[in-house]
């Protein structure tokens, strides 16, 4: 079983790499992107095989170790 993570920066929290990325997109040209907001994804490949205790396991990981859940939010979808 595989699991996506997606970890984001929760709204309010100043993005820098974000901001880098908007200005260069900028000076490349790309006029018209007003903001960028950048996180990662991690994918998981499971030995479990029970969906609702893979989702658990997941969001325990996130918990620990995965997100800095003061400043980030995540999603997980069990694929």
């Amino acid at each position: 079983m595989k699991a996506r993570v997606t970890v984001m920066l929760k709204n309010g929290v100043l993005d820098p790499q974000g901001e880098a990325v908007r200005h260069a997109l900028g000076t490349l040209g790309f006029a018209g992107v007003e903001g960028v907001r950048q996180g990662k994804v991690i994918e998981l490949d499971l030995a479990e095989t029970d969906r609702s205790k893979a989702e658990a396991d997941v969001k325990a990981m996130c918990e620990k170790l995965l997100a800095n859940t003061v400043i980030e939010s995540y999603r997980v979808e069990i694929l």
